[in-house]
């Protein structure tokens, strides 16, 4: 299964001026999670930069956020990078475990392996399940996503592959190549952002927001003046009454 086609409706936008009247925008707090040297950093970069930037230092456990638009909706986007440096073959229980924080607080997940590495396409299905156990109602979407899809001389998994193992899970999945197109990678985190938006809408509405504006400092030379007119007044009072 794979997400629907998606044009240029993922905009990253400045912070707005405020304003009198205005719905705060949706926390879409995504993770990206996958064995090691799989493009998690690199997607994540490439996404926010448009940039590929080849043999990235992966920035394991940052934090990125970012304001956005999708498709006229605002929201305040989080993805957290994670570690992948356990292969499967090595310790996947110690894998798992070091990303239950991520998985905990996470509402929206990419799994992601690269064609050129069965190992990677492994860990897919213990992480999907981890997921499922943490998130036991089943609500919290999952993409997979089979990268370095430009690499095909070098390629371990077939395509056919990551669509049975997305079907079996009841997962969408989707090849893509970081460093050749960008639109895919957009398209990924747009469908994963479009999802849990979905589940937020379901949950109530966004609460609106009045912005009240600071009020001025009082002026002493106003306040005086009202202090001598009500010194008056109340002078003047007895001789009315006589």
């Amino acid at each position: 299964m794979r997400p629907p086609t998606m044009s240029g409706h993922f905009l990253l936008a400045p912070i707005p001026e405020s304003s009198s009247d205005y719905l705060l925008p949706k926390d879409i707090k995504l993770a990206v999670l996958g064995a090691g040297r799989v493009g998690k950093s690199a997607m994540i970069v490439r996404f926010l930069t448009k940039r590929f930037i080849g043999d990235y230092e992966p920035n394991t456990g940052k934090l990125y956020s970012r304001l956005v638009y999708v498709e006229g909706d605002q929201l305040s986007l989080h993805i957290q990078d994670t570690p992948g440096d356990v292969q499967a073959q090595d310790n996947l229980v110690q894998m798992v475990d070091s990303l239950s924080k991520s998985v905990q607080w996470a509402e929206g997940f990419l799994l992601v392996y690269s064609i050129t590495d069965y190992e990677s396409y492994q860990s897919i299905r213990p992480l999907f399940q981890h997921i499922r156990k943490v998130h036991p109602d089943g609500k919290a979407p999952v993409i997979i996503v089979g990268n370095k899809g430009d690499l095909l001389h070098a390629r371990q998994v077939q395509t056919h592959d990551g669509l049975q193992l997305a079907n079996e899970l009841g997962s969408v999945f989707l090849e893509i190549s970081t460093s050749e197109n960008y639109e895919d990678v957009c398209a990924v985190f747009q469908h994963l952002c479009k999802e849990v938006s979905k589940l937020h809408s379901i949950g109530g509405e966004r609460r609106r927001v009045s912005v009240i504006p600071r009020p001025r400092s009082p002026n002493m030379q106003d306040l005086k003046r009202r202090f001598r007119q009500a010194l008056s007044s109340k002078v003047k009072a007895p001789s009315a009454l006589g």
